[in-house]
């Protein structure tokens, strides 16, 4: 069936079972971060433009060219929010949430919106899972906010993935790394693609970030912040490593390591997958001391994550570690005749008020038929009520996996049930 109505390029339908894996990875990652001390928080999904000006960066890609922002009737710039950092933390400061007692460790979760070119892995709306824990430089703090992703992805069965992890330094010591990288720049700008030459006036950090295979030739040979990072920049940095190995964290140093957005300090750190392509990263982050005073407040230091459900979704296809079933109602009540309807009608209450997912039939089709509609609901049991049964108080109970069926009474229906799905060869 054709209809001229579609989603917006860039942004797709979550069905069944895709959506039921996103949920999955929503459960996992707040079961995570909830026994960790994180508390969930929400926050708008239209931001004022001008906390991502002031917060992401003005002249980042992200501001720039990505931003969906519009003016509202009362001439506000507002937009949809391109990451979930910025308003936490405006947040954290608007509701005096130090009040509460510091660090305060917060977590959400939901869509984010970007106008960037789709392709595996990146769409214009994408969903992340993001903690901050605010109100602390302990680098102990760092490198529990990178152990969170470890988890997470240990517990979706994932084990393939790299971290990488440096140190971007503090502004102090960016000052001098900058002029040294600038020098370089000069060097080579006729090398680098047009948005680099761009970076290089405003943040030419941001330059070793280009993914483009021209520019990363280019820059190969560029200086390195680790050997300008001041003393405190130094300690920092080496004890987020200690601790990592302490908890026996696999990572590589990788010098060159940088994020595309300005209000990253020191830490910085990426989650990486292989097999996704040029878009591999899963999971990113790292500290943000400033951050809170460039939005107006108080210097808070900071430190937090995020992570892609869109990219960790194809990590666990790639690695088959997906655990979402083609079977997935306990229950479907077929019924025999109209006659029967109500007798049918109550065994699924019954069943519903057991904790068994269950569902019937509102089509009035045959019984064979119904049985198609069970299989193609992913039913694990098919109870078969009739006349016959009611007047005896008893139903058929049928696996379908198996084709094996049994008559139970009526009574012991939820009992049975139950028995049947905790040893069911087509349980999940």
């Amino acid at each position: 069936m054709e209809t001229k109505y579609s989603a917006p390029k860039g942004m797709k339908d979550y069905l069944y079972p895709e959506s039921f894996e996103m949920e999955r990875i929503y459960s996992t990652a707040s079961e995570v971060l909830e026994i960790h001390g994180y508390k969930k928080i929400e926050t708008p999904v239209l931001e004022k433009a001008e906390l991502f000006y002031r917060g992401v960066g003005e002249d980042t890609d992200i501001v720039k060219k990505e931003m969906y922002s519009f003016k509202d009737k009362d001439g506000e710039l507002l937009c949809l929010r391109p990451e979930g950092t910025a308003p936490v933390i405006r947040a954290y400061l608007e509701n005096r949430l130090d009040g509460l007692g510091l660090p305060l460790k917060l977590y959400y979760s939901g869509p984010m919106f970007r106008r960037e070119r789709p392709q595996a892995g990146r769409s214009r709306e994408f969903h992340q899972v993001g903690a901050e824990a605010i109100g602390s430089d302990d680098p102990l703090l760092d490198a529990e906010v990178i152990s969170l992703s470890c988890l997470i992805f240990e517990k979706l069965g994932l084990r393939d993935f790299k971290l990488l992890i440096n140190s971007v330094g503090c502004s102090n010591c960016r000052h001098s790394y900058t002029g040294k990288l600038k020098k370089f720049i000069d060097g080579i700008e006729g090398d680098l693609c047009v948005d680099c030459r761009a970076r290089k006036k405003t943040n030419p950090l941001r330059v070793l970030d280009c993914k483009r295979g021209s520019c990363m030739e280019a820059l190969k040979d560029a200086p390195v912040i680790r050997n300008f990072l001041c003393d405190d920049c130094e300690r920092h940095i080496n004890k987020v490593i200690e601790a990592l190995r302490d908890m026996e964290i696999t990572f590589e140093e990788n010098e060159r390591l940088v994020r595309g957005i300005d209000y990253y300090t020191r830490t910085a750190f990426e989650f990486v997958f292989e097999g996704l392509g040029a878009k591999n990263t899963v999971s990113a982050g790292g500290r943000y001391d400033d951050l809170a005073e460039t939005l107006g407040g108080p210097r808070t230091p900071a430190v937090g994550f995020s992570l892609g459900l869109e990219r960790l979704m194809l990590a666990q296809r790639k690695a088959h570690a997906s655990s979402v079933s083609s079977r997935t109602l306990d229950v479907f009540v077929a019924t025999v005749g109209p006659d029967a309807r109500e007798f049918a009608f109550s065994l699924l209450r019954m069943l519903r008020r057991s904790g068994i997912s269950a569902d019937i039939d509102y089509l009035s089709r045959s019984l064979k038929s119904q049985m198609k509609h069970a299989d193609r609901l992913g039913a694990k049991l098919v109870v078969i009520a009739g006349g016959e049964e009611q007047e005896k108080g008893e139903v058929v109970l049928r696996e379908l996996e198996t084709s094996t069926q049994e008559t139970v009474s009526v009574d012991s229906l939820p009992h049975s049930v139950k028995s049947l799905l905790s040893g069911s060869v087509c349980d999940v």
